[in-house]
């Protein structure tokens, strides 16, 4: 097997979206296959790519007609493919830095709101109806929630315990560590068979794996309004749930160094 197609697949996430699992990401280890040696591409300048991309997708649907939604689905697929070639390239030339996950996250963060923003304008253009826009900002909003909620528990833990983060990413690295790959280059038809049909779950998880194909659905097929529903939903119930389990685990945290405390 080529060595250089085994080396880019190590370089795969293993905890990838749903979409990004067996879509985008395969694509993306594809495309660096034939560009990972261009030394004038960067991973950054990739993440660059892939923003403008996904700029021209929410231009594209603000615009509307349904040859716009066509090529702005298409776009956003584009620019998803392009975000998991960024980290890939990364890690196989060694190269990953803090700036350039740093820029990733915040492109990231910054195509999901203008996607779903040009989504609610162009509905509320279709119905003349206010509730689109309103489902978008609920949604954007409470999928902000969900990542706000995770820094503020760990600004707050860290505030209690210097080391939070060195333990906590040692206990990431040690459960990587054990993961065998199950599935993938090497592996046969039923063990790929298996770990696809293990993925399937992800999709509950409502992240922007699943956005990108939520999002190309709503376009390709005009049903933007319904799409936002299940969107603005998700999200809601998502930052919800997220905020209380980091509240609880805040408590649950502090209240074992109570007990340690007591006991010393």
């Amino acid at each position: 097997m080529n060595e250089k197609l085994q080396r880019l697949w190590a370089t795969k996430n293993k905890n990838d979206e749903w979409w990004s699992s067996f879509v985008t990401s395969p694509l993306a280890i594809a495309a660096n296959f034939f560009v990972v040696d261009c030394k004038f591409l960067t991973p950054n300048l990739i993440t660059l790519f892939s923003f403008i991309a996904a700029l021209t997708a929410a231009a594209l649907i603000i615009v509307g007609g349904q040859l716009n939604f066509y090529l702005a689905a298409a776009l956003i697929h584009v620019s998803h493919i392009l975000d998991c070639m960024d980290g890939q390239m990364a890690r196989y030339r060694g190269t990953s830095s803090r700036s350039g996950v740093f820029f990733d996250k915040i492109t990231d963060q910054a195509q999901v709101i203008l996607w779903f923003g040009a989504i609610g304008y162009s509905a509320y253009v279709q119905s003349e109806n206010i509730v689109p826009v309103f489902l978008a900002f609920a949604g954007v909003a409470f999928y902000s929630l969900r990542g706000y909620a995770k820094y503020v528990t760990i600004y707050i833990e860290m505030s209690d315990d210097k080391t939070y983060l060195e333990t906590s990413n040692q206990q990431v690295a040690e459960i990587e560590h054990t993961r065998k790959e199950t599935a993938g280059l090497g592996h046969g038809v039923a063990a790929n068979l298996r770990w696809f049909l293990g993925e399937q779950h992800k999709i509950l998880l409502f992240d922007e794996g699943v956005f990108v194909f939520l999002l190309s659905v709503s376009l390709v097929f005009n049903v933007l309004t319904p799409v936002l529903w299940i969107f603005a939903v998700s999200q809601v119930l998502y930052g919800i749930f997220r905020s209380l389990q980091r509240g609880r685990q805040l408590h649950l945290n502090q209240h074992l160094q109570v007990l340690t405390t007591a006991q010393k």
